[in-house]
């Protein structure tokens, strides 16, 4: 186990890292910013994840839908998050030449954001909820952690506009509306169809197509955010 007594950490930045059980007993902690999967975090003695995740409700409702086994949410769900991104990029359009390209903080641009979106959708949709063996799209942008990207149909070294990302994005937005159009509750329910082998993601063997598919809605949403969030940064 790691232990830091007595360390100067301001402005100290954690990315991709397990903090599962870490104890901080005695910090100074102001303008500190956690974005990640937090679950049971105890604060001062108070567990405040079910306030976060409430007050996360409140301000976007639909959550609530996202987690709906009735189909007719989930495309409510959906719906809604396209018209989010189209938002967003209508305003991505109006800012200053190359704001799409342009990284803050270290974080992902608006087109690797959405590049990320193309290989989310391919990996837990088309493979997991569809069963798919198909190569991936190439453009699309896995993170560092994902093994062998070139064999799975991922270029590393695309670079594409904006534009052609959004064709992409179209494209699964359409085939996902079509295939909730008829898809049952228990076709949901069942065991995704996850095909044989190494394919990414490896941990979706024996999860619902439902749990699934919620990871597709759930990464649209929160990389939605953040894309957000930077381009108010641009902005400032």
């Amino acid at each position: 186990m790691a232990r830091f007594e007595n360390q100067d950490l301001t402005d100290a930045e954690f990315r991709d890292c397990d903090l599962t059980r870490a104890r901080l007993i005695g910090v100074v902690a102001r303008d500190v910013v956690i974005d990640g999967l937090v679950g049971n975090l105890v604060v001062n003695g108070v567990e405040v994840t079910s306030y976060v995740e409430a007050e996360l409700d409140r301000r976007y409702p639909v959550r609530l839908l996202m987690r709906s086994d009735d189909p007719a949410d989930l495309r409510i769900a959906l719906s809604q998050l396209r018209d989010d991104w189209a938002r967003t990029v209508e305003r991505l359009r109006a800012m200053a030449a190359g704001s799409e390209h342009r990284r803050v903080a270290g974080e992902w641009s608006a087109v690797e954001t959405l590049r990320h979106l193309v290989f989310v959708h391919d990996s837990w949709f088309r493979r997991c909820c569809l069963g798919s063996t198909q190569p991936f799209s190439a453009i699309g942008l896995a993170s560092d952690f994902v093994p062998d990207q070139e064999e799975q149909g991922l270029d590393r070294a695309a670079n594409p506009g904006l534009d052609e990302v959004l064709a992409v994005r179209g494209e699964q937005f359409a085939e996902l509306e079509r295939w909730l159009v008829n898809v049952t509750v228990d076709e949901l329910s069942a065991i995704a169809p996850v095909p044989a082998g190494s394919g990414w993601p490896p941990y979706a063997v024996g999860k619902s197509v439902v749990e699934c598919l919620r990871v597709v809605l759930n990464e649209d949403w929160a990389h939605h955010g953040f894309c957000v969030r930077d381009l108010d940064m641009q902005e400032r």
